[in-house]
């Protein structure tokens, strides 16, 4: 935020930095959040130090707490979902406003990964469910990419390594894992 203010000594025009809100959404905040705290395996967060530390770095309190309440509604743990899997011959319909908020590109990356065996049919709708309550009306590709790596962590309890993690979801190409 910038505000301007007039000196007292001669008038003149000044700009004054308040804070930088470089961040203005949830998923900037969880991409965020996973970036520059979710590698240390063991690390124990204080929920309220936390959000202190966001604000300051010019997240919205507000976009902040969202970010939480949208972690705090993942599931830990497999045992956690409670979808049935599909049979091998079932096709994912996305309903009209899915298919909104995620193009052709976005449902035929979580079709290749669940071909891929990366992500079950539970997981996958794990997945757009956590699409579909981010407050935007469509999403790209690769905040597609952070949703995926955000769940799928979250899921495996940190058992699996961040690095393979982020290297599968994140490097992913049409035709092949690296």
């Amino acid at each position: 935020m910038v505000e301007l203010f007039v000196t007292p000594m001669d008038n003149i025009l000044a700009v004054k930095r308040t804070r930088n809100h470089m961040k203005e959404n949830v998923l900037d905040v969880l991409t965020y959040m996973f970036e520059s705290y979710f590698e240390e395996v063991d690390a124990v967060f204080n929920r309220e130090t936390l959000l202190e530390e966001l604000v300051e770095v010019g997240f919205e309190h507000s976009e902040v707490e969202k970010a939480f309440n949208w972690l705090a509604d993942l599931p830990t743990s497999h045992e956690d979902l409670e979808l049935t899997s599909p049979n091998g011959h079932a096709i994912r319909i996305y309903c009209p406003w899915e298919s909104k908020k995620l193009d052709l590109n976005c449902q035929g990356y979580l079709l290749e990964l669940e071909q891929m065996g990366i992500l079950t049919p539970a997981i996958r709708e794990l997945v757009i469910d956590r699409v579909m309550a981010l407050e935007t009306d469509e999403i790209s590709i690769d905040q597609l990419r952070w949703v995926c790596l955000i769940v799928l962590y979250n899921l495996s309890g940190s058992e699996l390594p961040y690095n393979w993690l982020e290297d599968v979801i994140m490097d992913l190409s049409s035709s092949h894992i690296h």
